[in-house]
């Protein structure tokens, strides 16, 4: 797949840029997560919960979107949480403090739709807590009461819990092991909340496509608002090459321009899914080259 060049001047219509930024903090959270804060003052100025950037390790690197996790506008830091998927994701998980992201654009993306609703649910599995941290806490800030369910395979693999826990009213948590709070899935974990009368106005659901559509599923015969963030392949992430196209309600939609969140009762998730698993041969292909001390490969999906 040959990689499209980043031009610059362009990407300024949609969110400030400059040459290169540096990485001011990292640490891991969980095996192969990493949390980087990056010094991006142009970004952290305009951020909003629900948006994200992309990013590029090298001039011939593929684009990586990640979503913001937080920001600070005083110190003009952005910070990231990335999972080391594939070759460029690991890539960026070996970058050090010191070090610099030559490409770098954001804040790109439809910001959450933060109101007072009254009662909410934000529920996510692995590192989809990253995203739901901000929008948890910018739930709570518009003065909603809280629900957040976080889970993962294992307990080794939560992240962000405290973080979690300091933005919301309850913090309900599930492994699939059983390792750490109820055993099962964060859907499960949702359903019986619904059941003990939690009355919840909307869900928020962010993690893996198949748990999002579980999550959709437990909340539809209840008629329970449920909003999801969709990250698809992504490309150039401003709605030029349509690699993000997502089937909302029957009608074709650009993850990230028109959204990245939507609402999960009009999602197509196997849709999704199917495309999500389009190059397992290609990903391997490249992994396998990168271990043998490869140069610079694309792979397709994961990053």
């Amino acid at each position: 797949m040959k990689n499209t060049q980043i031009n610059e001047p362009l990407f300024r219509s949609f969110g400030k840029s400059i040459g290169s930024h540096v990485i001011l903090e990292k640490r891991e959270l969980a095996p192969q997560i990493k949390q980087i804060k990056i010094h991006a003052p142009e970004i952290a100025v305009k951020a909003k919960a629900g948006q994200f950037i992309v990013l590029r390790t090298n001039s011939e690197g593929e684009r990586i979107p990640l979503t913001l996790v937080s920001w600070d506008k005083t110190e003009g830091s952005i910070t990231l949480i990335v999972q080391e998927a594939g070759v460029s994701t690991r890539k960026l998980g070996a970058l050090q403090t010191g070090d610099q992201i030559p490409n770098l654009i954001g804040p790109l993306g439809n910001p959450s739709d933060i109101k007072f609703y009254g009662f909410v649910a934000v529920v996510c599995g692995g590192v989809g807590a990253a995203p739901a941290l901000p929008i948890a806490k910018a739930l709570k800030e518009a003065g909603n009461t809280v629900i957040s369910v976080l889970g993962a395979r294992n307990r080794g693999l939560l992240i962000l819990e405290e973080n979690l826990r300091n933005v919301s009213d309850e913090l309900h948590i599930s492994t699939d092991d059983g390792s750490k709070g109820q055993k099962g899935h964060v859907s499960d974990v949702l359903k019986s909340l619904i059941e003990k009368k939690y009355d919840f106005q909307v869900v928020y659901a962010v993690g893996p496509p198949i748990m999002m559509k579980t999550t959709a599923e437990v909340t539809r015969p209840y008629g329970i608002k449920t909003i999801v963030s969709l990250n698809p392949i992504m490309v150039d992430g401003v709605g030029m090459c349509g690699a993000c196209r997502v089937t909302i309600g029957g009608q074709t939609k650009f993850a990230c321009v028109d959204g990245p969140e939507f609402d999960a009762h009009q999602t197509d998730f196997d849709e999704l899914i199917k495309r999500l698993n389009v190059y397992p041969s290609e990903e391997k292909q490249a992994l396998d080259f990168h271990h043998h001390g490869g140069g610079s490969f694309a792979c397709c999906n994961p990053k």
